[in-house]
């Protein structure tokens, strides 16, 4: 079956995670996704582990279903190449600061110039309506511009840390993938295409304080910023005879059954714990509570016994618990797939079921300019022209001979 946005042409011209996790996904949808990398590559392809040079884990987990061409932006003849590609897109992606794309002259107004339709979206550190426009930004230093450091340091830890995923990219990548999508259907309704700015600070904060903007929410302010019960000391996976569980005791209903599985009923009367609202004003007992009780029995018991009182809890789980979940093996969510030049690889499948446009695996990631002539003559240059942009190191072509066509995927 296509995607939902089979027939869409994306020029991305990102790189490192925000950026291609973000256009994997529009990939997934059954876009054509174009992935313009520099001459040398994405960043992404060299960080280790790797079987091939140029293969890097993460690029691979970044970049399925897209087809690599190789240009130097900087150089006139692939800059022209690059404005080839855009008369022909729908959508142009790109993750450098503004003023870098200005300076290439592959601005707004630029790629507007020959293309009227285009949806141009940036992702960058910060909106360019304030004093931190031209700051350059990456993963850890947005996480610490929206305090999330700070965040486990109130929460309990002895020291400032960053969350450790790239929480920053992948959530902002979630709002471009938004942008386009309304600016697609925009644009079906009304015929005109537009410039999106998606900033990471903005976009993240939104993530941040839609919880912890706390007290700050009225004005008059009614107490400081931050939520009490993320911010409690005692929010943690609770330590049991064996191990750590997962438990979140949250309604009346669930504190009521609770008590009662532990024997103390008489909890009910204590004010602390008797009401949605006094416990929202009594976090560090609440937890401290659960705390002691967890400690009498061991993970499965409690598992077991919780489940049976229909009270939320998940074992927690280690990075290898979870790649062997039997839920996840139900659900088909990883596939092992042959990458013509990486071998067999572990594959996630794409979260979102559909009923009419699945999303899938159709192409692998590409190695670095392994489509480059093929993209190139679809924009209408010739083979003597692509050969003389290669030439003159306006553009590369891959290395080594590639095998293209359809990846095979097998369940594991």
């Amino acid at each position: 079956m296509s995607g939902s946005l089979d027939g869409v042409k994306i020029l991305d011209l990102t790189t490192v995670v925000m950026g291609p996790y973000a256009t994997q996904i529009l990939a997934d949808f059954g876009a054509d996704v174009i992935k313009v990398e520099p001459t040398e590559g994405d960043i992404m392809r060299h960080a280790a582990p790797m079987r091939s040079p140029g293969m890097g884990h993460i690029f691979l987990n970044a970049n399925r279903n897209k087809r690599s061409i190789a240009l130097d932006l900087k150089h006139a003849d692939g800059r022209e190449a690059c404005l080839a590609l855009a008369r022909r897109a729908d959508v142009l992606i790109y993750n450098i600061r503004p003023q870098a794309m200005e300076r290439l002259r592959l601005g707004y107004e630029d790629v507007r110039a020959i293309n009227p339709r285009i949806i141009y979206v940036g992702a960058f550190g910060y909106s360019q309506r304030g004093p931190y426009a031209a700051k350059a930004a990456y993963d850890d230093l947005i996480q610490g511009a929206v305090g999330l450091p700070s965040l486990f340091v109130q929460s309990g830890a002895s020291e400032p840390r960053y969350v450790p995923a790239t929480i920053a990219d992948r959530t902002v990548a979630l709002h471009v993938v938004n942008a386009v999508c309304a600016a697609l259907y925009w644009r079906e309704k009304s015929g005109r295409g537009q410039r999106i700015d998606v900033p990471m600070f903005e976009s993240l904060l939104h993530t941040v304080l839609g919880e912890h903007l706390g007290g700050n929410t009225f004005e008059p302010e009614l107490g400081e910023p931050g939520y009490a019960r993320m911010l409690a000391k005692g929010r943690r996976p609770y330590q049991t005879k064996d191990g750590y569980v997962c438990v979140l005791v949250y309604n009346d209903k669930q504190w009521r059954t609770f008590f009662e599985l532990i024997g103390r009923s008489e909890l009910l009367a204590d004010p602390r714990f008797a009401t949605q609202e006094a416990r929202s004003r009594n976090y560090e007992p609440v937890y401290d509570l659960v705390a002691e009780e967890m400690k009498g029995r061991t993970t499965a018991e409690w598992i077991a016994a919780l489940e049976g009182a229909d009270i939320p809890v998940q074992r927690m789980n280690s990075l290898a618990d979870v790649i062997a979940d039997p839920h996840l093996a139900a659900t088909g969510f990883f596939a092992t797939v042959e990458h013509p030049s990486e071998g067999r690889l572990k594959s996630m499948a794409a979260p979102i079921e559909w009923s009419e446009t699945a999303s899938g695996y159709r192409r692998h990631a590409p190695r670095l300019g392994e489509h480059t002539r093929e993209v190139l003559r679809e924009a209408g240059l010739s083979d003597a022209q692509i050969d003389a942009l290669v030439a003159n190191g306006g553009a590369r072509l891959p290395t080594a001979s590639s095998t293209e066509g359809d990846s095979h995927t097998e369940k594991m």
